[in-house]
């Protein structure tokens, strides 16, 4: 344990490279107001006027002056950047340029109007993504924004407007600021400057002064800009304490804690806080030390504790649960330090003035070591905070150990008579001490108090003249027994100490390893559904307990589990769910929400607000009444949150990627065959239009025309088939219709074809006489074969020849189609099976690309497979290898 008042080192180191990091990175400065008009542009220019003259490299990258000449006047002597311009509705707009920005690399850059969307087609669409992107290129940044823009102030500004505000900066980037520069002006003045047409045009300004521009609109705004500011310049401030080592508080702005403890007093202090931080406009916090004193408390003192924490969240504080390392007050204190707490509010002791003098007031050491720190003792109302007498915690044993104290204090005697003479009182003494801190040790405080006093009593009795009277007729003596009494009751007391902090050390182990284990099963998970059964499975380990996740669809309507662990929710428990999703807050079962459900409901937040809802049943009284369990409870749901918003993101981006590689395919896809669908309907429209529009058109002319169309007509019947073949594939609706039939008459069938008759005689055919019969669908192996001799057609040199094999091996019948032309390149032997893969060589038979995919799948639905490889004489050889199987016995009558 560190000493009292010494700094942890290790939020001392990291606050050092916190602030040796902050030291070396570039610098934001926002100059920031209530609404437009105020002059934020104005004092930005103004600012970088003045780090242009002591020598900044200054460049302008947007500044919008909204046609204010005294705006316009402060850009003189800057450099400013020239904008891009980007098509956008058939329009050219100017938009800011990033990659000349960063290629000019100035000291510092002014990037106006932080909230700006920019123009599509720009690498980021917000500006304040450009604006991070040029601080981590380490360009110093000078900007503005309104506090309507602020993302976590959206809602609140819709509230007091009525305007929707659209662009949003989120609040980490306002976070991320160095400095933070309120520039302020009086609603009065500024609808003054909107009068006199220094914000807008002025149709414009008559339209913004009727809506947004509206004196009551301009206070609550202005109220919420000096509020964030401050908060802003706080954390600055505290960075500052903190990095300095500065541990008493600056009353820079009033904070109050109010100190939370098992008595029934703890409400009254929490409802006074509110009152005197309300009057006083601060923030406030409610604290409880778990001490060593907390697990001897009452269930009806822990559920009091629990009570008086959600109190204060309930009047809007902030609540706080620590584990005690020193006294108290030296807790106390510590805290107030680090979060510059000005105000403590205390009650009043209602004890006996005799005990404390004897055990000392936790009042007055921490008014007498508060330093700086206001300390407010609010006093209890009457005969509600009974006085706890001296010795009430930690005698009650039960009557076992007081027996087993008694009787070590016997076995003492024995020993002591038998090993020591009488006249040796301080071995004696030692013999009697050890038997106390045995019984300390072993039965707690009571029963050591019992044997400090049954030993001193024993060694007056037994070894002290005049002997087996309790008489002292030497006065030294008295003072031995007193230091033994005293030296007893002190190892008694730091035994129970020592008992009572190795049982907070094993309940905090317990807590960090089951919020280890819980991490470490939350991310092996793969998914969200095995994500959610790992979340149900640790809550009802932990908390003996039933538990489910509920995930909304996407109308926002939370959906019933499906999870065999979850437990089964009715109409009343998902109504109180579906409160805990839309409002964001806990409720149900130990709540002041919906207190009456079975199970206690805890909203799943993301970093976009509620993505799930846990909801815990507990069997019997529930184990999250205490404040310790209540908070793991809740880290079990952040945690389960966060892991939870990780996964639908993962899922969400491997459908984003999805849809996109659909979405390409088909773009692809409509390019490449409304080529070639126009190309054979332009040579048929022609050819049909000539031979009508000609009447005494040759007889031999017009057969040519015809059957020039009736060819085109043929391709064009083809690319249609492959398109619906491919469809049907993709589709899972491929019908097979098998019969055990013979190779050669598929082949026969395909050669026999009216657009494959007229490449028939370069088409060699080989198949051996004893092909076993082979179960296919005719029709379709017909049109994988001929899109093979297709293909192979294609890309074979003029008067080639295209062979056609096959042979029974083992299981399996292989077809082989192999032409003489340019081959497969290596490394595309598998590729050229994909939808829209083309040969890299150029033939003059256009194609989409379907047709050897189409094979594949046909292969595929046969039980087969395709593949392609190189000729050992040159050309691509593409084997069909198709199953054999024992066809049906003929009926001896067809024999």
């Amino acid at each position: 344990m560190r000493e009292p008042g010494r700094p942890d080192p290790e939020p001392l180191l990291r606050r050092v490279q916190e602030e040796e990091a902050r030291a070396l990175r570039a610098k934001l400065k926002v100059f920031f107001g209530a609404a437009p008009g105020v002059g934020k542009t104005y004092a930005m220019l103004s600012e970088a006027q003045e780090r242009r003259k002591e020598g900044f490299d200054v460049l302008v990258g947007v500044v919008e002056t909204h046609g204010r000449s005294e705006t316009a006047a402060l850009l003189e002597g800057l450099e400013v950047l020239p904008r891009q311009e980007l098509a956008y509705a058939g329009q050219f707009l100017p938009e800011f340029d990033l990659d000349a920005a960063l290629k000019r690399r100035p000291s510092l850059i002014l990037m106006d109007e932080l909230a700006h969307s920019n123009v599509m087609g720009s690498r980021h669409v917000k500006r304040w993504q450009d604006v991070m992107e040029l601080l981590d290129a380490g360009i110093d940044v000078y900007t503005t924004m309104n506090v309507q823009h602020l993302e976590s102030l959206r809602d609140v500004v819709a509230q007091i407007t009525g305007v929707i505000v659209r662009e949003n900066v989120p609040d980490t980037v306002l976070e991320r600021a160095d400095e933070v520069e309120l520039v302020d002006l009086p609603p009065d003045d500024l609808l003054v400057r909107l009068k006199e047409g220094k914000v807008y045009l002025p149709d414009q300004a008559r339209h913004a002064q009727d809506h947004f521009f509206r004196k009551g609109n301009l206070l609550a705004l202005r109220e919420l800009a000096l509020r964030h500011t401050a908060e802003s310049v706080d954390a600055q401030m505290r960075r500052y304490m903190a990095s300095e080592g500065i541990r008493k508080t600056w009353a820079a702005g009033d904070r109050l804690l109010v100190c939370v403890s098992p008595g029934e007093l703890s409400e009254r202090l929490i409802r006074g806080t509110r009152r005197m931080a309300g009057a006083l406009g601060a923030p406030w916090m409610a604290l409880y030390v778990e001490s060593r004193h907390h697990l001897r408390f009452t269930e009806e003192e822990r559920a009091r504790i629990e009570s008086s924490l959600r109190l204060a969240e309930k009047l809007g504080g902030e609540t706080a649960v620590i584990e005690g390392a020193g006294t108290l007050v030296e807790d106390i204190l510590t805290f107030a330090q680090d979060r510059n707490i000005t105000k403590i509010v205390v009650g009043k002791p209602s004890r006996p003035r005799w005990v404390e003098l004897l055990r000392g007031s936790t009042v007055d050491d921490l008014i007498r070591d508060s330093g700086t720190i206001d300390v407010y003792v609010i006093s209890g109302e009457p005969g509600r905070e009974p006085a706890a007498p001296l010795l009430r915690r930690g005698i009650t044993s039960p009557a076992r150990n007081y027996l087993l104290a008694a009787l070590v204090v016997g076995l003492a005697s024995g020993a002591a008579g038998l090993i020591f003479r009488r006249n040796e009182l301080a071995d004696i003494i030692m013999v009697y001490l050890l038997g106390i801190l045995i019984v300390a040790t072993r039965f707690g405080r009571g029963p050591s108090l019992l044997a400090s006093i049954l030993s001193v009593a024993a060694v007056d009795f037994l070894f002290v003249p005049p002997y087996l009277t309790f008489a002292v007729t030497d006065f030294r003596h008295v003072g031995t027994f007193a230091v033994m009494l005293l030296l007893g009751l002190v190892i008694g007391n730091l035994t129970e100490r020592i008992r009572a902090q190795a049982r907070l050390a094993r309940g905090r182990e317990q807590r960090t390893h089951a919020l280890y284990r819980l991490g470490q099963e939350l991310a092996r998970s793969a998914g969200s559904a095995a994500l959610v059964a790992s979340a149900i499975q640790n809550v009802a380990t932990q908390f003996q307990s039933q538990g489910v996740v509920l995930q909304p669809d996407e109308h926002g309507r939370l959906q019933r589990p499906e999870h065999p662990l979850a437990f089964p929710l009715n109409e009343q428990e998902l109504g109180v769910a579906q409160w805990v999703f839309d409002h964001a807050e806990p409720a149900g079962l130990g709540t002041l929400t919906l207190p009456g459900a079975r199970a206690t409901y805890l909203p799943l937040k993301g970093a976009r607000g509620a993505i799930g809802v846990m909801g815990v049943l507990p069997e019997g009284a529930p184990r999250w009444a205490e404040p310790d369990q209540r908070q793991l409870l809740e880290a079990f749901a952040n945690q389960t949150a966060l892991a939870l918003e990780r996964a639908l993101l993962a899922e969400q981006s491997a459908f984003d990627r999805q849809r996109a590689d659909e979405e390409r395919l088909r773009n692809a896809l409509l390019s490449s065959v409304s080529h070639d669908l126009r190309t054979p309907l332009g040579v048929i429209t022609g050819a049909v239009s000539t031979a009508l529009e000609t009447p005494d058109l040759a007889e031999p002319a017009r057969r040519e025309l015809l059957q020039s169309a009736q060819e085109e007509a043929q391709r064009l019947h083809r690319l249609v088939s492959n398109l619906l073949d491919i469809t049907r594939l993709e589709s899972g609706a491929l019908d097979l219709h098998t019969e055990w039939m013979p190779l050669e008459e598929v082949v026969g069938s395909a050669l026999n074809r009216r657009e494959m008759a007229a490449e028939a005689h370069r088409v060699r055919v080989s198949l051996p006489e004893d092909l076993p019969l082979v179960a296919m669908d005719g029709v379709l192996m017909e049109q994988l074969l001929l899109n093979l001799l297709d293909n192979a057609l294609k890309y074979s040199p003029p008067g080639s020849p295209v062979d056609i094999k096959a042979w029974a091996a083992g299981k399996s019948l292989t077809l082989s189609v192999s032409d003489r032309g340019p081959g497969i390149p290596p490394g595309e032997e598998a590729r050229i099976f994909e939808k829209l893969a083309r040969g890299q060589v150029a033939s003059n038979r256009p194609g989409a690309g379907l047709g050897l995919a189409i094979c594949k799948g046909i292969a595929m639905a046969h039980g087969g497979h395709i593949q392609a490889v190189n000729h050992p004489q040159g050309g691509a050889q593409f084997l069909v290898m198709l199953p054999l199987g024992t066809p049906p016995s003929l009926p001896e009558e067809a024999l």
